[in-house]
């Protein structure tokens, strides 16, 4: 038992080892149920404004999510409340032909990264707001498991 730990223990250091991120984080939804008033609101900082950054959503979802897409909208404004970006978008969770899905998985549950924006420069350094609403036509929507953000520093700058 000792032995496995230590054998875990340099391969869980190589998975957290992530040069290029600098902020990550996913809300659950309580119950897997994304409501339609619910916003999902993160905050970050953005440590210097002379980079180029890369703006991704993260989406869980169950296998049997009920559609083979998920539409939301995204609002990217900065710490006086100015919006910088906003747009609806939609993500393909699953095959629309063969229903297999789409994503990393694991048991039933699949990750998936959605690029917002590609090499962003941000006005200034400071801390900004992410929001996400989902625009699906269900006021309640089953088997989302969870949402998330993540910004990192565009490679090799």
């Amino acid at each position: 038992m000792i032995k496995s730990i230590w054998l875990l223990i340099p391969v869980a250091l190589l998975l957290a080892c992530d040069p290029d991120r600098v902020f990550e984080e996913n809300k659950d939804f309580e119950e897997a149920y994304w409501h339609k008033d619910s916003l999902v609101t993160f905050e970050f900082d953005v440590p210097s404004a002379d980079l180029e950054y890369n703006l991704y959503a993260n989406i869980r979802n169950a296998q049997h999510f009920p559609f083979y897409n998920l539409y939301f909208q995204y609002t990217l404004s900065d710490s006086a409340g100015t919006v910088l970006a906003r747009e609806l978008k939609n993500i393909d969770l699953f095959n629309p032909k063969t229903g297999e899905p789409y994503g990393s998985g694991l048991g039933d549950l699949f990750d998936h990264r959605q690029l917002l924006l590609s090499a962003y420069d941000f006005p200034s350094q400071g801390t900004y707001t992410l929001t996400f609403e989902q625009y699906m036509r269900q006021d309640s929507l089953a088997l989302i498991v969870s949402v998330g953000a993540r910004l990192e520093q565009v490679s090799g700058q």
